[in-house]
């Protein structure tokens, strides 16, 4: 059975992942549109689809899943184990403000630069590197 649950849990990862690669660069686009126009709109529809249906559920599974995972294998002692947990959390808080930012984009309230949200995206890059060394490698 490990190998399914870990086979969906790599599924979830990606789909996170890729979510979190691609949501600020929509908000990217989105800081050149003019408030209030057809562009704007739509920009407000994509982020809010991509992150409700897709960056969300697939949080979820990835943490339910790998949680599951370091208990059934004991992994929390593991020195690799607790590198990765703290670079999960990590991805989590950019996951909650990237949240925030979808309701402000929403609301017309944005307050960051093209520039801040293409920063944000090299930082979820870097973690998701540090994540994938410490759990195929586990130095």
């Amino acid at each position: 059975m490990y190998e399914w649950i870990k086979a969906f849990h790599v599924i979830a990862v990606i789909s996170w992942m890729a979510g979190m690669l691609y949501l600020p660069r929509l908000f990217v686009y989105h800081c050149d549109a003019e408030i209030g126009s057809k562009q704007s709109e739509t920009f407000k529809v994509m982020e809010r689809r991509l992150f409700k249906a897709i960056i969300n559920p697939a949080m979820m599974v990835a943490w339910g899943l790998g949680l599951y995972m370091m208990w059934a294998h004991h992994w929390y002692s593991a020195g690799w184990f607790q590198g990765k947990l703290v670079l999960v959390i990590l991805m989590s808080g950019i996951h909650g403000f990237f949240a925030r930012r979808v309701r402000d984009f929403a609301a017309d309230r944005n307050t960051k630069s093209h520039r801040f949200y293409r920063i944000i995206n090299e930082v979820v890059t870097i973690l998701m590197v540090g994540i994938v060394i410490l759990v195929i490698v586990k130095p």
